[in-house]
């Protein structure tokens, strides 16, 4: 057997080739993704964006980090997204057990007054987990756009836990494939029999950029352009100090409609 190349090499070659194939297969369902998400944000309504367990790093990619913009609705349970503790309470057995529990849907959006003018992107590199088809069935049953951010490949490899036996993008409106491999993992070492180093949360946040560029370009060109958080390099220190607090005004407002 062929000893296995430098193993910063593969993750690097890993890298770019799942981008490249982002960029060649990928752009036309972001640019339809990012033009249902602005026709959302421009009637004051919201996109959704729910992931468990390491998925929760793409939701955060999204909104609220610099660079971004109000109209993105970050949705997280700590249950299934803190992982810090590894064992013990709060630990990773008790999250990845939740994460599996069937009719979670209907209880996440029981505390929202969601809207058929809404999204939702749901976030799953395997597309498998119960809880994150549960959220997505339950949107479409309210009327929203769902959008998937998966990995095709690794949701072929594996097996739905939710009681339909759908995986994430059989539910979707559209999708989105974060080329990551099947168990995403992408380094060989030698004398190692299973293989290291992810790459989904590289292409997953990706694609969370180019969606967040288009909207952004989406919104401007239709007038209303968004409230940026915007680091004082690119703005000098005042106006990044109001910019961060009109963003976060924004927020504000335009989340007020999930509660009234």
């Amino acid at each position: 057997m062929n000893e296995p190349k430098d193993v910063l090499a593969q993750y690097l070659a890993a890298a770019r080739s799942a981008i490249d194939a982002i960029e060649a297969t990928q752009l036309d369902p972001i640019r339809a993704a990012a033009k249902r998400f602005a026709e959302s944000i421009l009637a004051d309504r919201l996109v959704h964006v729910f992931g468990t367990g390491h998925s929760r790093m793409a939701v955060e990619e999204m909104f609220p980090r610099y660079g971004s913009f109000p109209g993105f609705h970050p949705i997280v349970e700590l249950s299934m997204t803190f992982h810090n503790p590894v064992v013990g309470a709060n630990g990773q057995r008790q999250a990845m057990f939740l994460e599996n529990v069937q009719g979670f849907g209907p209880v996440v959006w029981r505390n929202f007054v969601a809207d058929p003018r809404d999204c939702l992107l749901a976030i799953s590199t395997s597309g498998c987990n119960a809880v994150t088809i549960d959220v997505a069935i339950e949107a479409k049953r309210l009327g929203m756009t769902v959008v998937a951010l998966t990995s095709l490949a690794h949701s072929a490899a594996s097996t739905s836990r939710h009681e339909s036996g759908k995986k994430l993008h059989e539910v979707a409106d559209l999708v989105l494939d974060q080329q990551a491999p099947a168990g995403d993992s992408s380094v060989w070492v030698a004398g190692l029999d299973t293989p290291v180093a992810p790459i989904s949360s590289v292409t997953g946040c990706t694609i969370i950029n180019l969606v967040k560029a288009e909207v952004a370009r989406l919104l401007t060109e239709a007038g209303r352009p968004p409230k940026v958080l915007t680091a004082a390099c690119h703005v000098g220190a005042e106006r990044a100090r109001e910019l961060f607090e009109e963003t976060y005004d924004d927020y504000r407002r335009r989340v007020g409609v999930l509660y009234r």
